[in-house]
């Protein structure tokens, strides 16, 4: 069992008063807008042999996903567009999803553009850089998400 702490808000009411009006949110507010113009979380780590980028991505595809490097700047991309219809005797129920992102990193001199591999699975969608002892020549490369 939780206790909830009455805070006086703005408004006057206490904030018991949200869990009434939360339904409300996934119709009007927040909730829908904030999805459409977030941008996915990524975690960067790093050993002796490679950079490897962890972009939490859930619900898209593989085929969704454009990665891509221009010089020394990596950008990595999503789109995605889903439909949705039900029809019945009666009426018709269409129902669309668009969502999009993009994000760039600079890259490192020590970075093998050309060795760059991606993969997509359970959401997450893993980047792996491998390191080189010299420097890479500036280049332009798109990388396939497997």
């Amino acid at each position: 069992m939780s206790i909830k702490t009455l805070s006086r808000r703005p408004g006057g009411f206490p904030s018991v008063f949200d869990d009434l009006f939360d339904p409300w949110g996934d119709w009007f507010g927040d909730s829908s807008v904030q999805r459409a113009i977030t941008v996915p979380k990524v975690n960067i780590s790093e050993d002796d042999n490679s950079y490897s980028m962890a972009v939490a991505a859930p619900g898209l595809h593989k085929r969704d996903f454009k990665l891509s490097i221009h010089d020394q700047t990596l950008t990595v991309s999503a789109e995605s567009e889903r439909k949705n219809e039900e029809k019945k005797e009666n009426y018709t129920r269409q129902e669309f999803n668009y969502s999009s992102f993009s994000r760039s990193f600079l890259l490192p001199d020590n970075v093998m553009k050309d060795k760059i591999s991606a993969s997509y699975d359970g959401g997450v969608l893993k980047v792996v850089l491998p390191k080189n002892d010299k420097g890479a020549a500036k280049s332009q490369f798109n990388i396939e998400v497997q």
